[in-house]
């Protein structure tokens, strides 16, 4: 009897154990397994920190930070690449700090130069919106010196 007991806790606890075996749907499937080339994390006690990672599929990225910001804010630059689905390389830099996350790179869209042409409804509803503010704004400063229909001893 002890050896049945044993052994349903044997076979409970082997079927538990994590499984190191990638199940694909389609059994002729290749799975591609990248290596790590490089992983080093510094982290000091001040807060500073330093991250350099690298994988075998031309994936890098490096990451440096530290609190200098206001109220101990963590300020962080660095850069990151890889090859995209349709062979152009990327490489990206960038800063984060106060005034947010401001990447760098040439494959990165760029605002038309300004000032450009501003389309005339544009222009339009600028125009209607001031007018509604200053009708608002008289509003108010003919409410604020009118008696608001309280009544008044004569002076």
């Amino acid at each position: 009897m002890n050896f049945v007991v044993i052994f349903a806790c044997v076979a409970a606890l082997a079927n538990a154990a994590p499984q190191y075996k990638y199940i694909t749907p389609d059994s002729s499937e290749e799975v591609e397994y990248v290596p790590i080339l490089k992983d080093d994390r510094v982290h000091e006690e001040d807060g500073t920190y330093n991250f350099d990672f690298e994988a075998g599929n031309g994936i890098r990225f490096s990451q440096s930070g530290s609190p200098d910001g206001d109220e101990d804010a963590v300020i962080k630059s660095g850069e990151y690449s890889y090859t995209a689905p349709d062979g152009t390389h990327v490489h990206v830099r960038f800063v984060a700090d106060e005034n947010g996350f401001q990447p760098q790179s040439d494959v990165l869209p760029v605002a038309p130069a300004f000032p450009h042409p501003i389309p005339q409804f544009v222009l339009d509803q600028i125009a209607f919106a001031a007018e509604e503010d200053a009708a608002r704004a008289r509003q108010e400063s003919e409410e604020v010196s009118s008696p608001s229909g309280f009544y008044r001893y004569p002076q």
